[in-house]
């Protein structure tokens, strides 16, 4: 995972209650161990293994995709502004250190 991960939420700062819808996508190959490269070697499996979207210490959404999950995965998720804090979302491979992206969240 090279690039930081592009980042979308619908509001920053959002009332107390109201639906905050994020989005998020990472650029990663997302080889499935299962292809060839030129030489008919097959391509080490590196793919991201799990997600994880926390508003301070709250876990919001978990993700654990499989192999037939395409290159550059899209994410969207939604959750109820109960509190303001920093949303913390975090992307693991099965290669590289995990990669973060932060938003802070304010209620107003």
């Amino acid at each position: 995972m090279a690039k930081p991960p592009r980042i979308w939420v619908s509001n920053a700062k959002p009332a107390r209650g109201e639906i905050v819808r994020v989005r998020a996508q990472i650029e990663h190959q997302m080889e499935s161990g299962l292809r060839s490269d030129e030489a008919g070697r097959l391509r080490p499996r590196n793919i991201v293994k799990r997600f994880e979207a926390r508003l301070g210490q709250n876990l919001l959404f978990t993700w654990e995709p499989g192999i037939s999950i395409a290159q550059n995965p899209y994410i969207e998720f939604t959750f109820a502004a109960r509190e303001s804090g920093e949303l913390v979302m975090v992307w693991t491979d099965e290669k590289d250190p995990p990669l973060e992206a932060r938003k802070t969240i304010t209620l107003s």
